[in-house]
């Protein structure tokens, strides 16, 4: 578990903070309270004992330290930046009201020297109490979301039946205090003496390997363009991701039944970029099945969620098998585009299934562009493409919808040229947070909500009362369970 790594002292006063020239790929910062453990990450990431620890009740480290880590002796070459303790009294190793300032300024630092890839908040597994939240919002607060915040659970060496237990008890408190984290560890950061059990040895490897897939798989994801694929079922959305990766790693059905019941997530390059595809569950016409439109409409919500906190979406390819321009294409739209997304995300138009077409597939568009303009649907860019097999009867068209679609993706995700959209305030996440409040307080019956979700969602009736019913019944939970 030997990780090659070199230490140095970040310079630091009241006036500056000089950080040395950063010789690693990318900037990770662990903070928290004193005492929760951060050194000892360290140690546990580097494999070694190179940080200096301390059982006594003050924080042993006076000030920031650098470390040098190449990740489990791979490619993955990171700079930890250990900081002072938090919430230390006046007579501390380092004050809290000093602490917080060196923070604040290494953070500000960082970004302005070529930016902060990740933040570990290290906390121990205790109960989750306001004082955590008070630390998580003054990070958030000095890099807004343009960093992936992660959660790095200590001292669980004695927790049952498994280390991973004390997020199942506390995820839902943490949602509470209004905390999201792009990822989590529960892990023991415990020195092994000669005399431990091997339970403790297997817990601290496992936790060794959990906190570094945990920092390769976010800076991975930090690194990678996001891209959402959506549309209803059967226009081809998992042969599209076949199509855009030059092979196989989606599944797909001949026939009609749905083959995504939820989103999927695959890594695709080409052309020198890398992308996180994001393959949604086929959002059908409610009337076929209700319980299972709501379901896929949530999931598409949380999905959405989950990229704001590692970094925004880049694209959105409105996936449509060539037909008509149907009340459900229309809906699905407004779904993604003006609500989930803001109108700040650029929704593409992929038509499918064109291989028949005579006088060329892209032809298919400028017949039928007329069409989504008089229902008020616009889109920048469009691809018309079909996803058949390359090693069918039309290999060649395979390959010029391979080149077709390559081509849009570059476009429309180049530097300079997306706007990537970071979450925030959006009038879905809005509407949905407002509904919740209604319904906890139970300030107004449940018909004063249906119309809000009909009129600014599109829905009819029938659905905005079953999405109604099923936000109260979550609603309730949360109330009861604080």
């Amino acid at each position: 578990m030997s990780t090659s790594h070199t230490a140095e002292t970040i310079v630091s006063s009241s006036n500056y903070i000089a950080v040395r020239k950063d010789t690693s790929d990318y900037n990770v910062v662990i903070f928290g309270e004193a005492g929760a453990g951060k050194s000892s990450l360290v140690n546990l990431i580097a494999g070694t004992d190179t940080a200096q620890t301390s059982r006594d009740a003050r924080g042993c480290t006076t000030e920031t330290n650098a470390y040098d880590i190449l990740i489990r002796n791979e490619t993955l070459k990171v700079k930890l930046f250990d900081t002072a303790g938090l919430d230390e009294g006046s007579g501390g190793a380092v004050p809290d009201k000093k602490a917080r300032q060196v923070l604040k300024k290494l953070l500000r630092t960082l970004m302005k020297q070529g930016g902060i890839h990740l933040i570990m908040y290290c906390v121990r597994g205790e109960r989750v109490t306001w004082a955590l939240s008070r630390n998580y919002t003054l990070i958030r607060s000095q890099v807004k979301k343009k960093v992936p915040i992660v959660l790095v659970v200590t001292g669980l060496e004695n927790y049952e039946p498994d280390m991973e237990k004390w997020w199942r008890d506390n995820e839902r408190s943490i949602s509470n205090l209004g905390m999201t984290f792009a990822g989590h560890a529960c892990v023991t950061t415990a020195t092994i003496q000669e005399n431990a059990g091997s339970e403790l040895m297997e817990r601290r490897n496992q936790s060794y390997h959990v906190v570094c897939n945990l920092i390769k798989q976010t800076i991975t994801r930090t690194k990678h363009k996001n891209i959402i694929v959506f549309g209803e079922t059967g226009t081809g959305k998992s042969s599209l991701v076949n199509l855009m990766a030059g092979q196989d790693i989606a599944v797909t059905s001949p026939d009609a039944q749905r083959c995504t019941t939820h989103w999927q997530d695959y890594t695709i390059e080409f052309d020198g970029e890398s992308y996180n595809v994001f393959d949604t569950a086929g959002l059908e016409e409610p009337q076929l099945g209700l319980a299972q439109y709501l379901e896929t409409v949530l999931d598409a919500y949380k999905l959405v969620q989950s990229l704001e906190r590692q970094g925004g979406i880049d694209l959105v390819l409105f996936c449509m098998r060539a037909g008509r321009v149907t009340a459900t294409l229309q809906s699905n739209y407004r779904l993604f585009h003006e609500f989930l997304c803001e109108k700040k995300v650029p929704i593409v138009i992929v038509v499918t299934h064109l291989e028949d077409e005579d006088s060329g597939m892209d032809d298919w568009w400028k017949r039928n562009e007329r069409a989504f303009l008089e229902e008020k649907i616009h889109f920048p860019g469009h691809a018309c493409i079909t996803t058949a097999d390359g090693g069918g009867s039309y290999p060649r068209l395979y390959k010029e919808s391979r080149d077709t679609i390559h081509d849009v993706i570059k476009k429309f995700t180049a530097n300079g040229l997306k706007k990537s959209w970071i979450g925030g305030n959006n009038l879905f996440v809005s509407l949905m947070r407002k509904l919740k409040e209604l319904l906890v307080g139970n300030l107004r019956p449940r018909k004063d909500i249906v119309p809000r979700l009909t009129k600014n969602c599109g829905m009819s009736r029938e659905v905005a009362e079953q999405l109604a019913d099923m936000i109260k019944r979550d609603a309730v939970e949360v109330a009861t369970s604080t």
